[in-house]
């Protein structure tokens, strides 16, 4: 039976999640000896563009050129998979998505510098411009869910991520809840897989893993107004790794009477 051919593309980001994979040095070779891999820039130097079984894609789309290279690849791709927050949700690069438009924010950053490679736009997640089979989310990811993952997918099994948020995963860990002693805590609406680690170390979660399935925003924003946050200390939190589908979510919670009297407290403020 022929390997898989199998690729991997960094876009825009830190790489952390590529980086994970090499990083996962006990299993490297078997990494690599399990699929033919043709095209892995930070790992190796024999790159080749062709059809391929599947592509594993780390980072937001950010530039026409990415979105360009997008469009060519989905049709010579079997199975796509986003790998980690940016590429999953759009990542922090799009925190500060739907608050006025990008080109202000670029200027208010850069000046009025001219695009001269390539145009630049708001992050945007890669399902935002192709269809995407799988998400492996994680900022960045996990090395062991990786791993699991990719050993399914080499035997065309699906993807097989955790379905609870971290919350459960806390509760492994014997942990003390951190929304008990008052502390904005994202564990409640944030996909499990991290086994629970900021928590462990007494640290409330900032929702790396990206927004958990079927995630309750507005028992969060309520059970966290009770601890005496306000609205926007509570939506800059879940910006921070939520992406554009918590921004989504935003705009029926910012519609909502408990948040329109957060509004109007604040401008009287």
């Amino acid at each position: 039976m022929s390997k898989l051919k199998v690729a991997f593309y960094n876009l825009s980001g830190c790489s952390g999640c590529l980086l994970s994979i090499i990083n996962c040095e006990d299993s490297l070779l078997d990494i690599f000896n399990a699929a033919n891999v043709v095209s892995f820039l930070m790992a190796q130097s024999n790159n080749r563009e062709e059809e391929q079984d599947l592509a594993f894609l780390d980072g937001s789309v950010t530039t026409d050129e990415q979105e360009e290279f997008l469009l060519h690849l989905r049709p010579r791709t079997k199975k796509v998979v986003a790998l980690g927050t940016c590429a999953c949700y759009g990542g922090v690069q799009a925190m500060e998505n739907a608050k006025g438009t990008f080109e202000r924010r670029f200027e208010k950053v850069y000046g009025k510098t001219p695009f001269t490679i390539v145009k630049a736009f708001e992050s945007k997640p890669v399902d935002a411009v192709i269809p995407v089979d799988y998400y492996i989310p994680g900022c960045p990811i996990d090395g062991d869910l990786f791993l699991y993952n990719y050993a399914r997918l080499l035997k065309e099994l699906p993807v097989d991520m955790p379905k609870t948020p971290v919350c459960r995963e806390c509760k492994w860990q014997e942990n003390e809840c951190l929304l008990l002693k008052n502390q904005l805590c994202l564990g409640p609406v944030t996909a499990g897989g991290c086994k629970a680690r900021c928590p462990s170390h007494n640290l409330p979660c900032i929702g790396c893993f990206g927004p958990a399935d079927e995630a309750n925003l507005t028992s969060e924003f309520n059970l966290l107004k009770e601890k005496g946050y306000n609205f926007a200390e509570i939506e800059r939190k879940l910006r921070l790794f939520g992406g554009t589908k918590f921004i989504n979510s935003f705009r029926e919670l910012w519609k909502s009477p408990a948040a329109k009297n957060q509004k109007t407290q604040l401008r009287k403020g």
